[in-house]
């Protein structure tokens, strides 16, 4: 839809060098199928910035993307699609509206938490954007969900809200949302693309994101987030708290500070 803008972004390495194209596409992990064209975020930044200057021509264009079959377009052009969306000047229920409708397309890890990083719009205490959160809470899609615990960590947390957030994720029921991705290990001599795969049990993308949501609250606020996960009350899988741990210790925000 929009390859001909971006592919002058293409850097030249991404194209003669097979082992460093494998190895961007591997961080991305997309879903076999899923084309990709190897832009870096801040020229896809550019790129939003550049479509956006023109409000008419920006309106036309989001309403293609909506109207494109499903995983019919480039990685790098739900990231630009994203990236608009977060962009464009734009009543907040229209927004959200355009981004109910973009976020069912959301299939992978880097489109989810580059759009909810870049998502100034949302603002702590917004009661239309707390309540656009839960219902990708409510979901049983696994990158709604984690678009929805992104977008919360990324942009809303707040001392008050966090136990009703900690209450929801033990409330999640892992084993029925559904993911696309399967448990293994990526193919390594995989020529193109990763096959579907991610580390852990499925919805993975999921569980880290609530790992992650949790080690960002203790830095926040330690306390409170100790007291949310006291061996006593929570309820949380042992795996994602097995995860949290890890990610608690990767973080130097954390690394010395107990998680429990």
């Amino acid at each position: 839809m929009i390859e001909k803008i971006l592919r002058p972004y293409i850097p030249e390495r991404f194209v003669s060098d097979a082992r460093y194209r494998r190895g961007h596409i591997r961080v991305i992990n997309p879903l076999p199928g899923t084309r990709v064209l190897g832009l870096h975020i801040p020229d896809m930044r550019k790129s939003a910035a550049e479509l956006t200057s023109s409000a008419d021509r920006a309106a036309e264009l989001i309403r293609q993307f909506e109207a494109a079959p499903e995983r019919s377009l480039y990685y790098e052009e739900y990231m630009v699609w994203g990236m608009m969306l977060n962009r464009m000047k734009m009543p907040l229920e229209e927004r959200l509206d355009r981004l109910r409708a973009f976020v069912p397309h959301i299939d992978n890890w880097a489109v989810c938490d580059s759009v909810c990083a870049d998502a100034r719009w949302a603002r702590p205490g917004n009661r239309l954007t707390w309540a656009f959160i839960l219902e990708h809470l409510a979901s049983h899609m696994e990158f709604e969900v984690r678009y929805g615990l992104i977008l919360y960590m990324s942009r809303m947390m707040e001392e008050s809200t966090l136990p009703e957030i900690f209450r929801l994720m033990e409330g999640l029921d892992l084993e029925h949302i559904h993911s696309d991705y399967t448990q293994g290990k990526a193919d390594r001599d995989s020529p193109d693309l990763c096959p579907g795969t991610a580390a852990g049990r499925p919805p993975y993308y999921v569980r880290m994101a609530m790992a992650w949501l949790m080690a960002t609250a203790l830095a926040k606020y330690p306390e409170l987030t100790r007291r949310l996960l006291a061996k006593a009350r929570t309820r949380l899988p042992e795996d994602v708290l097995r995860l949290y741990v890890r990610k608690a210790r990767e973080s130097f925000r954390t690394r010395t500070v107990s998680p429990f």
